[in-house]
């Protein structure tokens, strides 16, 4: 199983706070999985690429959304690759009109947090032996903040990758640091995403039971 795109949490009909992830990098996961002979499931947040040949695709908005489907494809998952750009937060309140523009600022937006997917998938797996990878975008230290994300969610392998200023969202290029719970770091150059892809398989395959 493989997630890809960016989760939208909606502030009214009309409005609502994201990200700028594309959905490129997950998509050539679910390729290069499918080429190599698996069964794919692609979990896909608003994402406006064309479907995988192979895979079996999954539409969601939010992250709560996207929690329901991962959750049900990994119970028949050897391995879920996360790869979405899940909002960590969602406003506490959803207006079911437009808001209004009244001539004053408006009340400030309360946010309450979103379920922490990847950790929930590392701390009950649906199949013995599931191997777990996460994605981790960051701007500042890719390294420092990588492993201590791996440490709190608990998967098997971490990709780290920077973002910002023309770096992996919306790009077909991606660059990025695999961090292993086992101590293992596999850096990957800036190249095309499909070549990151084919080695984050390389390593779940080595990985698998």
């Amino acid at each position: 199983m493989v997630s890809a795109g960016g989760t939208r949490e909606e502030l009214d009909p009309v409005r609502f706070l994201g990200n700028w992830s594309s959905g490129r990098q997950g998509y050539a996961l679910a390729r290069a999985a499918a080429a190599r002979g698996a069964k794919v499931t692609l979990v896909a947040a608003n994402v406006s690429l064309d479907d995988p040949a192979g895979a079996r695709v999954v539409r969601v908005v939010s992250a709560r959304d996207l929690r329901d489907a991962v959750l049900s494809a990994a119970a028949e998952s050897d391995a879920v690759v996360m790869a979405a750009a899940v909002a960590d937060y969602r406003p506490e309140t959803r207006s079911d009109s437009k808001i209004k523009k009244v001539g004053s600022d408006p009340e400030p937006l309360r946010l309450v947090q979103n379920p922490d997917i990847l950790r929930e998938l590392s701390g009950h797996r649906a199949r013995p032996g599931q191997v777990i990878v996460g994605f981790g975008a960051e701007t500042g230290d890719v390294l420092a903040n990588g492993r201590a994300k791996l440490a709190a969610k608990g998967c098997d392998l971490l990709v780290v990758n920077r973002v910002g200023a023309g770096l992996a969202f919306g790009t077909s290029d991606n660059e990025a640091v695999i961090l292993g719970a086992d101590g293992t770091e596999t850096r990957v150059p800036r190249g095309p995403k499909e070549a990151l892809a084919d080695v984050v398989w390389d390593l779940v395959a080595g990985r698998l039971p």
